[in-house]
């Protein structure tokens, strides 16, 4: 895992988001699990090494960011705002997030299918929120503060986890650095807000959910590429394009790659992308 600062650590380089753990003095706090069930055992591991997990903290519900926490069961107490709580490996009509994590297992972690669980094994406890909070909420961890801020937009409960003594914030998914943006169902009105939350911290480092490790100037990055996605499908919406030819002449393809090991998924990235986009200012 990548030193971001002395007692910061982070992975940046497998399917997934960028998992991460915070040394202190008192233990160690994860922030978002891997997706891959060796990768999850692994960074247990390591974790554990510096020290007892005493918090697992999830910045959203996204099955990358939470598959993980089956791993971590015994290690720390696992919190969660509402909104992640709420909608925790909850299965919708655009995605079963079980499968999705079984999808990967052949291409990105065939080891991991040998400790795979069966569906209601796993969700007889998947390790969800045991304190779970609305608005903000501070932890104090040794000489480590935690300031789990909520910042919607990218899903409701979306949190920026801000570690002051290590001049660092992580984002979740409210930054994709380098890398194509999944809409999703999100609000970009809000999810604009909380690029301008994060924007008011003192921090030289940002861990986002996807690329590399950045500074608080892919804010400006990210901003960028929302209004251009909305204004874009807008402009589609005035002309009287179809939802259908939005879906096919809107989008970004060209402008990032996809994020490690969804290669494939580029075509369906946009089309979601502008779908979504082009229902919700319709609607």
């Amino acid at each position: 895992m990548e030193n971001v600062t002395k007692n910061i650590f982070t992975e940046t380089k497998v399917r997934g988001c960028n998992p991460s753990y915070v040394v202190t003095s008192d233990g160690v706090v994860v922030i978002d699990t891997p997706q891959l069930p060796t990768k999850a055992v692994a960074m247990r591991e390591e974790a554990e090494s510096h020290g007892p997990i005493r918090y697992l903290i999830n910045t959203e519900h996204h099955v990358d960011h939470i598959f993980g926490n089956y791993y971590f069961k015994g290690a720390g107490t696992v919190v969660h705002h509402q909104g992640v709580y709420d909608n925790f490996m909850v299965v919708g009509p655009e995605l079963d997030p079980f499968a999705y994590a079984a999808e990967a297992l052949p291409t990105d972690d065939p080891e991991g299918a040998a400790i795979f669980p069966d569906r209601d094994v796993y969700y007889s406890d998947p390790n969800k929120g045991q304190i779970v909070f609305t608005g903000n909420v501070t932890l104090r961890v040794g000489g480590h503060t935690f300031e789990l801020i909520h910042t919607p937009g990218h899903t409701p409960g979306q949190v920026a986890v801000h570690v002051p003594e290590e001049r660092a914030v992580f984002t979740g998914d409210t930054i994709f650095n380098r890398c194509q943006t999944w809409l999703m169902t999100s609000n970009v009105d809000q999810w604009l807000a909380a690029l301008e939350t994060i924007r008011t911290l003192d921090v030289d480092h940002l861990i986002p959910g996807h690329g590399p490790v950045t500074t608080k100037a892919a804010l400006d990055d990210q901003r960028s590429m929302l209004m251009e996605w909305k204004t874009a499908v807008a402009v589609a919406v005035a002309k009287g394009w179809s939802r259908e030819e939005t879906v096919e002449r809107v989008h970004f393809k060209d402008r990032f790659p996809v994020d490690i090991g969804q290669e494939y998924m580029m075509d369906y990235i946009n089309e979601y992308n502008a779908g979504s986009l082009y229902d919700k200012l319709t609607a």
